[in-house]
């Protein structure tokens, strides 16, 4: 099968549950788990080396490659995606490869349809920390709004990193926070970066079986000798997806469907002896991307939208604005690993940017067209604005130092450091027809620029903190059959205060077959700066009708008045409890149950409106329909299993056969609201039925892949089923108005694909994905928040689709 299986191993990890557990912070080296993938030669095991082998979530140096760790670790290569998988993204490949995982893709979500956030376990996206190498990666500068379902978060833009240039993924399906710092209630991803010698490169072309949705591909790696001892690989990437539409009647002015994209993306990884203990090493990634959604349509003549929302001059058969993207990502780290006497040393800088640009396209400013109308004119406005932005910047510096001691127990190692964490969110103002209200308020047509009004001069400006940390952690192997840990952490934020988090980690083998682990932590998140100073007015869509809808920055003129506190730290307890089975060397079976509870929730606020008795008069003064804001004001639990199995065997006349099947089952409950003094009483309004629903149901409840590799020769076939589970989600009339909830049924998909190897060097791939055109559940569109009879749930709306890649080595 594709790269779905995790990593069958000869070392050999089946599944690889490997390594896991306590690493105080970072990986000891830059490549450490793909080197760790290859086992070194007998004359060479004793050999002193910078490279050592660590996994995710462990910083012992001296880590052995057994199929058992004391925390859950999934490792995915991603070769054979990059080579023939039907995604042609990172996000989407994990999406049908890892049941804890979700990301989907948006459609009539402003922003959101630009960029795929990604989580784990059911939670939110910025509650899974994203390292590359080891490294914290940076969040994008995007808040999730309307229509997403990662609603209120920030997360990690996995889509900036191409597959060809990665190694493998490993996800810890833990909570880590005492290890990592922030971010890391839900779990942790670590991808790993190539860096071997060899090119390669693959070009890909697919679409969807409605003729639309066209994805090019082009990708080339190469990785060359730095000198005689060092190295680096260089990945470059060109990707242009096209539009779908789904839209329904046929001839609807909407668009809904896949965001037009084109990434240009270029990684640089690898490392070079500057001594015989001192190492240098290095990652550089870029990428460009132009991305454009579909807003709601506007009507033309006999509508309302004229002239509130458009000009009987400009579009009278009404018109789609498009909100254009132009995204800039940068990542980089430099580093330094050294060893002095039995203590290893690790030294680095680690930056990231984002950077997020709209331009709105086809489109109008109402009330300059209404104003020029009336001032004898025809009625028209400029088509396109420049409506502001946002960005968010990153710097971290470690100081990582650790040592195996071999003579204490049967093996123990020590680890400890430091970090510094600065951090800059900026937002940008839009040109003033973009925002401005050109005829006054009640002369019929409505400021900025129709799709996505532009960010104002009051929304702008830069906000900035920084943090300290310090960690330490004992990793000990007590006999040779317990290992047992411990981590502590402690931090201190310039913005909201300090906190210290634990954890405890153990595992026994009670048979050579067969491994009990169990975990327990506390955990933390700080708020983002994108949630404290996000500010803007947008205008969405209730039951297909237009409202003006502002969201107050914490801390600002409207959330003062309405008594809300400033945003603090989220507080979360960890629990995990499993197994790991390994009967034979080609079979491998982990089942792991986890609880994790969250402590004052940072969410986005329902809607108050104008009827409101302590805000609604400012609201009516800035001439908004409704506000929302953040608030930490919710306790939530969420339970749930993993289950991974994977077999290989040899069947008759050369076949041989993998099968994997992987399940995760979550429920995540809202335990409390705590409303802060000004609001008691109007907990309804603090967090509404559907804001409630998009934080319990936002991912399936259940997800399952099941996957079948066939190999003869020259030939392999893959066939992948995956299952999502239901979702229940909110109306905007609400279950109190006597309208029920739209519940989303469980669905299946299968994908298909053939690859025939011309040579050792060459390969075909020709198959398709959710190959009988599964769809969502059909809802009431004014209900809801794509204005669609398919919202953005599971696993899309697009329907079949079919692709052909060649891949070549050179």
């Amino acid at each position: 099968m594709t790269s779905s299986r995790f990593r069958p191993g000869r070392a050999r990890l089946f599944c690889a549950i490997q390594g896991a557990l306590l690493a105080g912070g970072l990986f000891a080296g830059t490549a450490a788990a793909q080197d760790a993938a290859a086992p070194a030669p007998a004359q060479e095991s004793e050999a002193r080396t910078l490279e050592t082998v660590s996994v995710l979530g462990s910083r012992r140096s001296q880590r052995s490659s057994d199929t058992t760790s004391i925390s859950p670790v999934d490792v995915l290569p991603m070769a054979k995606n990059a080579e023939e998988g039907a995604q042609f993204d990172l996000a989407q490949s994990l999406q049908y490869a890892a049941p804890s995982f979700n990301s989907t893709r948006q459609s009539g979500a402003d922003g959101a349809d630009l960029v795929d956030s990604a989580a784990l376990r059911g939670l939110g996206s910025d509650q899974t920390l994203v390292l590359v190498n080891g490294k914290r990666h940076h969040t994008t500068a995007l808040l999730n709004l309307f229509g997403a379902r990662n609603r209120g978060n920030t997360g990690t833009d996995l889509n900036t990193i191409p597959l060809m240039a990665i190694d493998s993924v490993e996800i810890l399906r833990d909570g880590a926070a005492a290890q990592y710092g922030s971010d890391a209630i839900a779990g942790v991803m670590n991808i790993s970066l190539k860096k071997r010698k060899g090119c390669e490169a693959v070009a890909g072309y697919g679409q969807y079986s409605k003729g639309d949705g066209e994805n090019w591909l082009a990708s080339a790696y190469c990785g060359f000798a730095l000198g005689q001892d060092g190295s680096i690989g260089i990945t470059g990437e060109w990707q242009d997806r096209g539009r779908s539409d789904r839209s329904e009647p046929a001839g609807s002015p909407r668009i809904i469907g896949d965001s037009k994209v084109e990434n240009r993306t270029l990684f640089l990884n690898g490392d070079k002896p500057l001594g015989e203990n001192l190492d240098l090493y290095f990652t550089l990634g870029v990428q460009k991307r132009d991305a454009s959604s579909a807003a709601f349509a506007r009507d033309g003549l006999g509508s309302e939208d004229i002239p509130s929302r458009n000009s009987a001059a400009m579009y009278p058969d009404g018109f789609v604005p498009f909100i254009d993207g132009e995204l800039d990502d940068r990542f980089g780290i430099l580093g330094l690993r050294w060893a002095m006497g039995e203590w290893n040393a690790d030294l680095s800088y680690t930056y990231g940017y984002n950077k997020l640009r709209y331009r709105i396209n086809n489109t109008l400013n109402a009330s300059i067209a209404n104003l020029d109308l009336l001032n004898g004119g025809k009625g028209v406005s400029a088509d396109s604005f420049d409506a502001g932005g946002f960005s968010f910047e990153q710097k971290t510096v470690n100081f990582d130092v650790s040592r195996f001691y071999d003579q204490v127990f049967n093996g123990l190692n020590l680890a400890f450091g430091l970090e510094r964490r600065d951090e800059r969110y900026k937002i940008f103002a839009g040109e003033p027809g973009s925002y401005i209200d050109a005829d006054g308020v009640g002369f019929g047509g409505n400021a900025g620029s129709q799709g996505f009004p532009g960010f104002q001069p009051a929304d702008a400006g830069g906000h900035s903190r920084d943090s300290w940390a310090a960690y330490a952690d004992v990793e000990a192997d007590f006999t040779d059959r317990f290992t047992a840990g411990v981590a502590v952490r402690y931090e201190d934020y310039s913005d909201f205060g300090n906190t210290t988090t634990g954890k405890l980690a153990a595992g026994f083998r009670a048979t050579d077959t067969l491994m009990l682990r169990a975990s327990a932590s506390t955990g933390f998140r700080a708020p983002s700066l994108q949630q404290k100073y996000f500010s803007s007015t947008i205008t969405d869509f209730v039951n297909g009708e237009p409202v003006d809808v502002v969201i107050a920055p914490n801390g600002g003129t409207i959330a003062n008045a309405a008594g809300l506190p400033l945003l603090t730290k989220e507080k979360s307890r960890n629990y995990t409890v499993g197994l790991t089975w390994s009967p034979t060397a080609d079979t491998s079976l982990t089942l792991d149950a986890y609880r994790i509870d969250i402590d004052d929730r940072i969410v986005l606020s329902g809607r108050f409106d104008t009827t409101d008795p302590t805000i609604g008069g400012i609201l009516q003064s800035l001439g908004v329909g409704q506000a929302q804001f953040f608030v930490n004001s919710v306790d939530t639990r969420t339970d749930g299993i993993d289950l991974t199995f994977n077999h290989e065997r040899e069947l008759g006349n050369d076949f041989k056969l993998g099968t994997f099947f992987a399940l995760n089952l979550n429920r995540t409950e809202v335990k409390a609201i705590h409303a802060p003094p000004a609001l008691i009483g109007r907990e309804d309004v603090l967090l509404s039925e559907r804001e409630r629903l998009f934080i319990e149901q936002g991912a399936p409840k259940s997800k399952a892949v099941l996957g079948f590799d066939l190999s003869r020769g020259p030939w392999e076939g893959n066939l992948k089923i995956i299952h999502f589970g239901p979702q229940t989600l909110g109306t905007f009339s609400g279950t109190a108005a006597g309208v029920p909830n739209a519940h989303y049924k469980a669905k299946t998909s299968a994908d298909l694909s053939v690859t025939y190897a011309f040579s050792e060097n060459t390969k075909l791939t020709v198959g398709g994905a959710n190959l009988f055109g599964v769809k969502p559940t059909r809802q009431n569109p004014d209900e809801t928040d794509n204005g669609h009879v398919f919202d953005s749930v599971q696993f899309g709306l697009n329907g079949a689709s079919y692709f052909v890649r060649l891949w070549h080595k050179f």
